[in-house]
C-alpha cells in the first residue's frame, strides 16, 4: 500500500451530512422517520436512529475513498453470516424501499457514498464493565460463531489492501519512518522486521477465511444484567480474507492481563473460542507472534495517525498506551514459554 493510499483511507470526508439530512436520507430511501444523533467513527459517517417506529437503527454513510466493491464485501458478509447463524448477536442489513441492501448516493457536496441502514444492538460496551473469565469465554464463543458462519463465504473484494491487516504488516514500514526517533520507535521497527523474516512466511500454508479482524473492547457490547453474555459484535469495516488465527490474535491483544503471565486472561478467550471451532496446532505455535504483531501495529498506526489528525488525538489513541504496555510485558515472557502455555490451554502440552 502506498503512502498516498494510506493517507486517503484517513483524509477528510469533505463537508460532513448533518442530523436532518440523514434523517431525510433515512426517509427517502427507506420510508422511516426518525431523529439521528451523530456516532463517533473512524471512516465512514454513522448516526444513531431513533425510529418514529419504536426501533433503533445505525445509518452509515460510506467514506469517499473506500472502493464500491469493499462495501459490497462488508455487506454481504453480514448478510451471509445472518443466514447461517440467524442468532449471532450481529447488526443485521435492513432493506431499502426497493429491497437493495444499500444505495449509491451523491452528496449535495458533491461526494458521492453508499448509504445503508443496520439494526441498532443493545448493550453495554465492553470497556466498561468489570472483566471476568465467564465474560471471556462467552466472547471467545461467540467470536468462533461468527467466524463458522464466514467460514464458507466468499467474495472478489475479500483480499482488499488494508492497513489493519497482520499479514501484511510490512506496510508499517512507510508509518514508522514518520514516528519520532527513540527506543519505541527502535522496537517497533526491529519487531516488524522480525515478522518479514520469521512469521509472514509461515502464514502462507495456515487456512484462511474472511474474518472481523478489529474485536477490541469498544466493537463488543455485553449483556448490562449478567455482564457475562455477548450481546454485540459491531463494526465490521475492517474485514478481510486472512488466516483465521489472525483472528484471535486480534482478540486476544486486548484482553491481555497485569500479571506476570499477561496471556493467562486472554487464554480464557481462546478456550472459549477452541471449544467450538477447534485450533490447529500450527496455528497455536504462531498465536503469540501474532499477538505481538497486532500491538505492533496498534502502536505504529495509531501513534503515526495521531501526529497527522491531532484534532481526533483523543479517540485515535485510545488503544495505544495499554498496547504498548502490553507489548512490553508480553516479548518479557518470551516465545518458547509462550508457546508452551497456549498449546496447554488448547489440550495439545507436550506437542511443541
Amino acid at each position: 500500500m502506498s503512502d498516498s493510499a494510506i493517507d486517503q483511507l484517513f483524509s477528510t470526508m469533505g463537508s460532513a451530512t448533518t442530523p436532518e439530512a440523514a434523517s431525510e436520507l433515512l426517509w427517502q430511501h427507506y420510508g422511516l422517520r426518525g431523529r439521528a444523533s451523530p456516532l463517533n467513527s473512524e471512516r465512514d459517517q454513522n448516526f444513531h436512529i431513533h425510529g418514529d417506529d419504536g426501533e433503533q437503527y445505525v445509518l452509515k454513510l460510506t467514506h469517499p475513498a473506500e472502493a464500491r466493491g469493499v462495501t459490497d464485501f462488508q455487506t454481504r458478509a453480514l448478510l451471509h453470516a445472518a443466514s447461517r447463524d440467524p442468532a449471532l448477536p450481529i447488526p443485521r442489513v435492513m432493506p431499502r424501499l426497493d429491497g437493495a441492501p444499500y444505495a449509491a448516493i451523491t452528496l449535495a457536496d458533491g461526494t458521492q457514498r453508499v448509504l445503508r441502514l443496520f439494526s441498532y444492538l443493545g448493550g453495554q460496551p465492553l470497556h466498561q464493565i468489570t472483566r471476568s473469565a465467564a465474560q471471556r469465554r462467552d466472547l471467545g464463543a461467540t467470536l468462533a460463531r461468527l467466524d463458522l458462519a464466514l467460514s464458507d463465504f466468499a467474495h472478489p473484494s475479500a483480499d482488499h489492501a488494508l492497513l489493519w491487516d497482520i499479514q501484511h504488516s510490512e506496510r508499517l514500514q512507510p508509518l514508522l519512518a514518520e514516528l519520532p526517533p527513540g527506543p519505541q520507535t527502535d522496537t517497533l521497527t526491529a519487531f516488524v522486521a522480525h515478522f518479514q523474516r520469521e512469521i509472514q512466511p509461515a502464514l502462507a500454508g495456515l487456512r484462511r477465511q474472511v474474518i472481523h479482524n478489529d474485536l477490541n473492547p469498544y466493537n463488543v457490547l455485553v449483556d448490562p444484567q449478567d455482564q457475562i453474555t455477548t450481546s454485540g459484535l459491531i463494526d465490521f469495516g475492517d474485514m478481510v480474507q486472512a488466516p483465521l488465527i489472525n483472528e484471535l490474535a486480534v482478540a486476544c491483544s486486548y484482553q491481555l492481563s497485569g500479571n506476570a503471565n499477561p496471556l493467562d486472561t486472554a487464554a480464557e478467550l481462546i478456550a472459549g473460542y477452541h471449544q467450538l471451532c477447534p485450533l490447529r496446532r500450527e496455528e497455536v505455535l504462531l498465536l503469540y507472534e501474532l499477538i505481538l504483531t497486532r500491538l505492533c501495529m496498534t502502536v505504529t498506526i495509531t501513534g503515526w495517525r495521531a501526529s497527522r489528525y491531532p484534532e481526533n488525538k483523543t479517540y485515535i489513541l485510545r488503544n495505544n498506551g495499554l498496547s504498548w504496555d502490553g507489548l512490553q510485558r508480553l516479548q518479557a515472557i518470551g516465545r518458547d514459554a509462550a508457546q508452551a502455555f497456549l498449546l496447554q490451554v488448547c489440550g495439545m502440552k507436550g506437542q511443541a
